[in-house]
């Protein structure tokens, strides 16, 4: 049973005003550093990590061979066998088929307009369309006595019954509205590099059990994907597959000193050096991507939900009239004008977003995100930028398809090094005849 640790965030029944200062962001900074890097839980991040480069080495058919060893030496001598130690590459072939299967399930991106103007026109079709086919034997008679074409249609676009023209409508019919939004998409996403982003992401959910993404928005690109290494990511406790119940997420990047002087350029050459020289990894065990390049530093980006009070004031004009004025939410009316004025409010979800140097109490970034996504039928809701899904997770524990399997991928492997040990013990019987010995034999006759 592990030791429960207490970990210090800041109160969120604060002012929106609290809420904004950089002092509270760094108080929900060092709260997250230390659930995942400091105290207690110093091992959790470097555990995750290497859990996942297990996997990944795994994956790969690369995984450590000393296990095997273990199992095979006599008090750890190996010098009687003489064994090929190459890992049998069985997992790799199983998880390729199983994320070309996932990609391979392609999609085509369908826009169907919305609004009333699209609905009406859509609809006027429709009903084009079924006149022609209830009047298609008596307008057919008119354009051969008369060759008069009373279709409002093209005859090849008209159904023969009610199901093709349920088809029709959804597979030909298409507005340039609609068509404009299909191509607007694809363009994003192909912008975007979403087909090598969502192999890779594929291939995280098999191998991994998790994958995560990035949304993000800027005036030059507009909205991006970007891909994230679960490895690097950090969250608060969830029971939810998709990380719906989540409170904070964020992510940790190595990054050069000068990528942090483009993102942040209000640092000045000072704190940059402070930065340099006082910025520190993760203490703890030794994890795969330690170097030591003093010019990279480990920054945390990360999103922090809470919420917001809108607040109006509702003031009662001369003529009857009311207007609403928006207010911080520190108004209150003043007193013996509670009939002139009154106080709205609202509780909404947001989230900001922010930015700290490991080890350091240097935060580069804290304020409300701008683009906030929300949903259409709960305003009052918001999304992370990051978006996240492991589909087989259970009491906070994520199981994935190579997890499973690399049990029996050691006992193959165990089993193909003990075949190798019996086949070099299979030596054919024989006889051994020493030449020089044969020579010095006395047979007697003096030879």
């Amino acid at each position: 049973m592990t030791e429960s640790v207490h970990i210090n965030f800041p109160s969120q029944t604060v002012s929106d005003m609290e809420k904004m200062s950089p002092e509270y962001g760094l108080k929900v900074a060092r709260a997250i550093e230390a659930e995942w890097f400091s105290g207690n839980n110093a091992g959790k991040y470097l555990d995750t990590q290497s859990n996942f480069h297990r996997l990944r080495l795994y994956a790969r058919g690369e995984q450590s061979i000393q296990k095997y060893k273990d199992e095979l030496s006599i008090n750890g001598d190996l010098s009687y066998l003489n064994l090929d130690w190459k890992p049998v590459p069985i997992i790799p072939k199983f998880v390729d088929i199983v994320v070309n299967g996932m990609d391979n399930r392609m999609f085509h991106i369908k826009a169907y307009s919305q609004d009333q103007y699209g609905v009406d026109k859509r609809t006027k079709y429709m009903e084009s369309l079924q006149r022609d086919m209830q009047n298609k034997a008596f307008n057919n008679q008119a354009q051969q006595m008369f060759n008069i074409n009373l279709n409002e249609n093209a005859p090849q676009d008209i159904p023969e019954s009610k199901e093709e023209l349920e088809l029709h409508m959804q597979l030909n019919y298409k507005q340039a509205v609609e068509i404009a939004e299909e191509q607007a998409l694809d363009t994003l996403l192909k912008g975007c590099n979403y087909d090598n982003i969502k192999r890779r992401v594929l291939y995280d959910l098999t191998v991994l059990g998790i994958g995560c993404v990035k949304t993000n928005f800027n005036y030059s690109e507009g909205a991006t994907v970007e891909y994230v290494d679960p490895a690097n990511v950090v969250y608060s406790y969830c029971e939810s597959p998709y990380f719906e119940d989540i409170y904070y997420i964020g992510e940790v990047k190595t990054i050069p000193i000068n990528e942090l002087a483009r993102q942040f350029p209000d640092l000045t050459e000072s704190d940059l050096k402070d930065i340099q020289s006082s910025a520190k990894r993760p203490s703890g065990r030794y994890t795969y991507k330690e170097v030591n390049d003093r010019n990279k530093i480990q920054v945390l980006y990360f999103n922090y939900k809470t919420y917001k009070n809108d607040v109006y004031k509702l003031k009662t004009t001369a003529v009857g009239l009311e207007k609403l004025i928006p207010k911080d939410d520190g108004f209150n009316p003043p007193p013996g004008m509670a009939m002139d004025y009154s106080r709205l409010i609202r509780k909404v979800e947001c989230v900001y977003e922010g930015a700290i140097v490991l080890g350091t109490d240097k935060l580069l970034q804290w304020n409300m995100a701008e683009n906030m996504m929300r949903d259409k039928s709960d305003f009052n809701k918001v999304k992370m930028n990051y978006a996240i899904c492991a589909p087989r997770m259970y009491n906070g524990k994520i199981e994935s398809l190579v997890s499973r399997i690399t049990s029996f991928a050691d006992m193959i492997q165990l089993t193909h090094l003990k075949l190798q040990q019996v086949m070099s013990r299979m030596v054919p019987d024989g006889v051994y005849l020493d030449a020089d010995g044969l020579a010095e034999i006395d047979l007697g006759n003096g030879t």
